[in-house]
């Protein structure tokens, strides 16, 4: 019998996990934006009124009315750390603005953002009717034990059972808007090694190893 500890070391961490996620996220953006690019020019929306300066620093609510009621956002809350729980690297996603970024995202008044609004409402709205069925108290309340349980439950599409499927279509679409806000924080860039966005005072080139291996050396 496996003793825990030996367990525990084949187990892939969440950390390491969501980043593996995140790149497969990135890497099906690309090859959707490919086709977009190949079907033509896409269709100009209408009726959401005047994109915002994208190179002034708004607050959350400054461009549109956020949606969360305090509820929602106390749920948003626990669940979005428990999907990056902090760590001995970096903080916990609620501490870098996480669920902000998530009401900012679902309040748009863009197409895309009003489906994911709805999706992210009533999955919100799942979790904590199911965490008043299974233990009581809303998710916010549970112990870690108690919300692993439901997450391990919808947290991989394809492996969960029908009565969970919409849950876990509603959990993949949190997780992603969730990686995808925390990784996007100075915080989160440093957790996984970015190193890009900083200045330096010339550029030398590419190494000798990196034309080596491109075969341009």
């Amino acid at each position: 019998m496996n003793s825990p500890q030996s367990a525990d070391s084949r187990r892939l961490d969440r950390r390491s996990a969501i980043k593996w996620m995140l790149t497969a996220t990135a890497s099906v953006a690309l090859m959707e934006r490919a086709s977009m690019a190949a079907e033509g020019a896409p269709k100009v929306g209408v009726g959401y009124g005047t994109d915002p300066d994208l190179v002034k620093i708004y607050k959350p609510g400054d461009v549109w009315a956020l949606t969360f009621t305090d509820p929602q956002r106390r749920t948003a809350t626990a669940l979005c750390d428990a999907i990056i729980p902090a760590d001995d690297k970096s903080p916990a996603a609620s501490k870098v603005g996480v669920p902000d970024f998530i009401d900012e995202w679902i309040s748009a008044p863009y197409p895309g953002h009003t489906d994911d609004k709805r999706t992210v409402l009533e999955g919100l709205a799942w979790i904590d009717e199911e965490s008043q069925k299974r233990f009581g108290n809303n998710f916010a309340d549970l112990v870690l034990k108690q919300k692993n349980a439901i997450c391990d439950d919808i947290c991989a599409f394809g492996k969960a059972k029908p009565e969970f499927k919409k849950a876990a279509g509603f959990f993949r679409k949190f997780r992603d808007l969730t990686a995808g806000g925390f990784y996007s924080t100075p915080e989160g860039m440093k957790d996984i090694g970015y190193v890009g966005n900083v200045p330096t005072v010339d550029f030398a080139g590419p190494t000798p190893e990196a034309l080596k291996h491109l075969g341009l050396a």
